[in-house]
């Protein structure tokens, strides 16, 4: 079939990416890899042939300074936990000061059609950069704008939405399958 599955459940084409996870960056060892799934872990993807239906991307961190700069990060619907553990929505590897887990959550209401950054419930703090460039610690939800800088530990990421409305651009998945 094609496909092989991180230690993270994540699935992905071994023709398009070889042996590396393109979600997470963790190399697969082929010999070892257990198609299984006792827990019933990885039920929200589908898996058509040698395609992947994943949860449809509604915008994207991307790493501007920090260990994983140029990297991106897919934004789903609902809650996003950013953290270094496997099990995060959003995993940033390399910056070990980051919380393992929940250091922040970037949540897309459906309903609503916007984004929002909430504090996680770790010890970290993330920041936002405000209108006079200075780094604004995030206590209590704050919406998220088209190019809105968020730091993290020694990462600095920017906000690029697909979903909401941004620039008198309206797009949201519920009325695209209307």
């Amino acid at each position: 079939m094609g496909l092989i599955r991180c230690e993270n459940g994540h699935l992905f084409s071994e023709k398009k990416y070889g042996n590396v996870c393109p979600y997470c960056n963790t190399a697969v060892n082929k010999n070892s890899s257990s198609k299984e799934d006792p827990l019933g872990k990885y039920s929200d993807v589908v898996y058509l042939n040698d395609l992947e239906v994943l949860k449809p991307v509604t915008g994207w961190l991307v790493c501007l300074e920090g260990p994983s700069k140029g990297k991106d990060y897919r934004i789903i619907a609902e809650k996003n936990f950013i953290g270094r553990s496997g099990d995060m929505e959003i995993r940033i590897i390399g910056d070990d000061t980051i919380c393992l887990r929940n250091h922040a959550i970037i949540s897309y209401d459906p309903e609503r059609n916007r984004t929002m950054l909430l504090p996680g419930d770790s010890q970290g703090l993330v920041y936002i950069l405000d209108e006079e460039e200075n780094w604004d610690a995030v206590y209590a939800p704050r919406m998220l704008e088209a190019g809105d800088r968020i730091k993290a530990g020694q990462s600095v990421f920017i906000f690029v939405p697909l979903c909401g409305e941004n620039d008198g651009f309206v797009f949201n998945w519920k009325e695209e399958n209307e």
